[in-house]
């Protein structure tokens, strides 16, 4: 009986690992923003029919449709980071953690200098094929990407501004 009851709580916080209503912007920035999935719908949106996911092989994983986001550089837009000139903003980089800690890393020169910086969706509705736990969670992709799933990030709870040491 135990090993059910340990086996239900598991399933259940695995469940959950995926969740994500908000976000935070944080590290070397003048002030932190907290972005809500209310506060999302107040951006220009973006709609997208689908996207399929691949692996790091080029493998065909799942496939999202009916996606509803907003470009990461107007949000981004909102947010002072805190740089000593401009030209030190080429030593910076955004990680980019899910709930599950899955990690994912941008140069600020690839977002604001280079044509995927147009590209990088946050995503605040989505539905999965077959459906799955994270469905209308916030999460975050490059549809431009060729491997999709390596910077699929399901469950966004954070974004670091760092700079190089």
């Amino acid at each position: 009986m135990k090993y059910i009851i340990f086996a239900l709580l598991f399933l259940g916080f695995t469940a959950k690992a995926q969740e994500s209503k908000q976000f935070t912007i944080e590290g070397k920035v003048k002030t932190p923003l907290t972005i809500t999935l209310d506060n999302l719908s107040a951006y220009k949106s973006v709609s997208l029919d689908s996207i399929t996911i691949f692996n790091h092989l080029m493998q065909h994983k799942s496939s999202i449709k009916n996606i509803k986001g907003v470009l990461l550089k107007d949000i981004l837009a909102k947010v002072e980071i805190d740089a000593a000139s401009p030209k030190t903003l080429s030593e910076y980089y955004l990680v980019f953690t899910a709930s599950d800690n899955y990690k994912v890393v941008y140069s600020w020169n690839e977002i604001f200098n280079s044509p995927t910086g147009n590209q990088i969706l946050v995503l605040r509705s989505y539905d999965t094929d077959p459906a799955k736990a994270e469905k209308g969670n916030i999460a975050m992709i490059t549809p431009s990407d060729f491997a999709t799933g390596r910077r699929f990030v399901k469950g966004l709870s954070k974004i670091s501004i760092l700079q190089v040491n």
